[in-house]
């Protein structure tokens, strides 16, 4: 005990149940959509069973909404694209449940295995694509819920239109 205070406290400090904030439901941080992210991939027996794969559109499927968020789950067999998008004002989480996406951004392809996760602000301009030969599964967080996604030229179009004389 320090004698140099004259705070002391009485009793257990951890029976202050009333003063504790009770578990949210439903997330509220980056961090928090990431983990329900993570727990809905774990849970294979609750997506698995709805995925359905088409070869002339993409599928996708609202799992979850909550407050302020939506729950997509997307199948992607090979070939498939989203488009070079982004998300409007919601910002998301991506993660891949499985088989294999590439997320092209300006930085470059990168390769995205089962597990793998992409957070991302509003404006965040990429496009996901089934390089593989395998179909593929994934897991989209919106925040909040999508309401626009606006598509965006393709570099290698908005390259060529630079070159073309005005």
């Amino acid at each position: 005990m320090n004698s140099d205070s004259d705070l002391s406290i009485a009793g257990d400090i951890l029976e202050v149940q009333h003063l504790l904030q009770p578990a949210s439901p439903h997330p509220s941080t980056v961090a928090g959509f990431a983990g329900l992210a993570r727990s809905i991939a774990a849970d294979r027996d609750r997506w698995a069973p709805l995925v359905r794969y088409d070869t002339t559109t993409r599928w996708y499927h609202r799992l979850q909404t909550g407050p302020g968020y939506e729950v997509w789950l997307l199948s992607w067999v090979p070939g498939q694209g989203s488009g070079r998008h982004d998300h409007g004002l919601s910002s998301g989480v991506l993660t891949v449940l499985d088989g294999e996406l590439t997320e092209h951004t300006e930085r470059g392809p990168q390769a995205l295995d089962a597990g793998a996760q992409r957070v991302f602000a509003p404006g965040y301009v990429h496009e996901v694509v089934n390089d593989s030969l395998e179909p593929a599964v994934s897991l989209h967080i919106y925040f909040p819920g999508l309401t626009d996604m606006p598509m965006h030229a393709t570099q290698c179009a908005a390259a060529a239109e630079d070159a073309v004389p005005a």
